[in-house]
């Protein structure tokens, strides 16, 4: 059956001004090489796998014919098989299908915004970013926003980037990617080891930001977050009631290849993530608000 949740893995943080949820109805606002666009996908009522799509602006057609892709109906899943732990999870659940946009950019720059910091900070950072940078997005929707372009990044002050609460090291990688944007575009479709390699040629991108780029835009089923502050904690304490780090998951995973990030997908739909306990980390309070 057809599902929306591939898209929710584009939701930058409950107040993603690029991404809506009205009334059951998913609002995305993108810039596509044919322009801006807006996209709304719904699923149909009943008893159906069905999903009701509608575009507004110079980038519709493209944001249409892009939506199977978004849902994960080219990924292809053969030869995968789950660890003996899960097979009844995919009896159940089915096996995960990884959707991709075919936008280098508009994963790289929330990507980068998320490096090294609070979820606050990432998120307001991309808020204000896309507020006072991007445009309207067409259509009905109220308040629907696209990402700047690259043209509009390359020419954000340093001082205006403190404004946004964005320190030098990410704005800096930031300004870099758009500096190139044309050519990290054109990585789509190329193997995933080429693509992290050229990502992380550029000073400011590493491993973890690659993948969180594989992930979305290219729908690399074998780009796992290593580095991230949760997943390899959430992933051992779903499998063993414990939790990892990166060594063991890295080795726990080995096996999977070219799956890799598809048994993460997996665990974590079916055990969901570790408790949390203690106080969140604390933003920092050094750049201007």
């Amino acid at each position: 059956m057809t599902s929306l949740g591939p898209l929710l893995h584009h939701r930058r943080g409950p107040g993603d001004p690029t991404y809506r949820i009205d009334d059951g109805v998913h609002w995305r606002g993108i810039r596509t090489p044919e322009g801006p666009a807006a996209l709304a996908l719904q699923r149909v009522p009943g008893d159906t796998d069905e999903v009701k799509a509608e575009a507004w602006g110079p980038g519709a057609t493209w944001a249409l014919a892009a939506v199977p892709a978004m849902l994960g109906e080219d990924d292809d899943p053969t030869g995968f098989e789950p660890p003996d732990v899960l097979r009844d999870a995919v009896r159940r659940l089915g096996v995960p299908r990884l959707g991709r946009t075919g936008l280098v950019m508009e994963a790289l720059v929330p990507a980068i915004l998320e490096q090294k910091v609070t979820g606050q900070e990432a998120y307001g950072g991309y808020r204000r970013l896309v507020r006072r940078y991007g445009e309207r997005a067409p259509g009905p929707h109220p308040d629907l926003w696209v990402q700047p372009d690259a043209t509009t990044l390359r020419g954000i002050p340093s001082w205006e980037w403190l404004r946004l609460q964005v320190d030098p090291a990410r704005s800096k990688a930031l300004v870099r990617a758009a500096q190139v944007a044309d050519a990290l575009e054109r990585t789509i479709g190329l193997p995933g080891g080429e693509v992290e390699r050229r990502l992380t040629s550029i000073p400011g991108i590493g491993e973890w930001t690659a993948a969180e780029v594989r992930q979305r835009a290219h729908g690399d089923a074998d780009a796992v977050s290593f580095g991230d502050y949760h997943v390899a904690k959430d992933v051992g304490w779903g499998l063993t009631g414990e939790p990892w780090d990166d060594d063991r998951l890295r080795a726990y995973l080995e096996p999977f290849r070219p799956h890799r990030q598809r048994v993460v997908v997996l665990v974590l739909r079916h055990c969901g993530h570790r408790p949390r306990h203690g106080a969140r980390l604390a933003p920092r309070t050094h750049l201007p608000r």
